[in-house]
């Protein structure tokens, strides 16, 4: 199967680039949308990229990568009573929500904001630049994924 890329949303206050590159590697769980569930169930795979984007942030934007270490599998918080993603309709025979694992690849010197990825001629199909496409995951193509990589490590420069 081909590599294939994507944007993960994560807000500085739950979770930050320093903090994956700090454990190396985390799950990603928590998600709570289906159309997303959808890809971490069914699409993403072991060694595709990520761009990992700060939302909610003051500005938002894409503060690094990471790679997908470890597809789709049940995310356990769904299980767990009294947690915040508790789902009392999941159960370990039914799940429904799934999580994937994800490694540190790189912090960008500074971040690449969401005003630089609308000013971009090529990233004008980018789904994080389109109103209204709130998801937490969602599929960037290989020339997005390259311009916003270029960006970001000539942000410094």
């Amino acid at each position: 199967m081909p590599k294939r890329y994507w944007l993960m949303k994560v807000e500085p206050s739950a979770y930050t680039i320093e903090d994956l590159a700090r454990d190396g590697t985390t799950g990603w769980e928590g998600v709570r949308n289906y159309q997303a569930r959808n890809f971490l169930r069914d699409a993403i795979q072991v060694g595709d990229g990520v761009l990992f984007y700060a939302s909610n942030a003051d500005p938002s934007g894409v503060v690094g990568l990471a790679e997908v270490v470890r597809a789709g599998y049940p995310d356990p918080l769904q299980f767990r009573r009294g947690h915040d993603y508790f789902d009392p309709k999941a159960a370990p025979d039914r799940p429904i929500w799934y999580s994937v694992d994800l490694a540190f690849a790189e912090r960008f010197p500074t971040m690449v904001p969401l005003a630089d990825l609308k000013a971009s001629p090529k990233l004008q199909t980018m789904m994080v630049i389109k109103r209204g496409a709130r998801l937490s995951v969602q599929p960037v193509t290989a020339v997005e994924f390259r311009e916003v990589c270029r960006m970001g490590r000539c942000a410094g420069s």
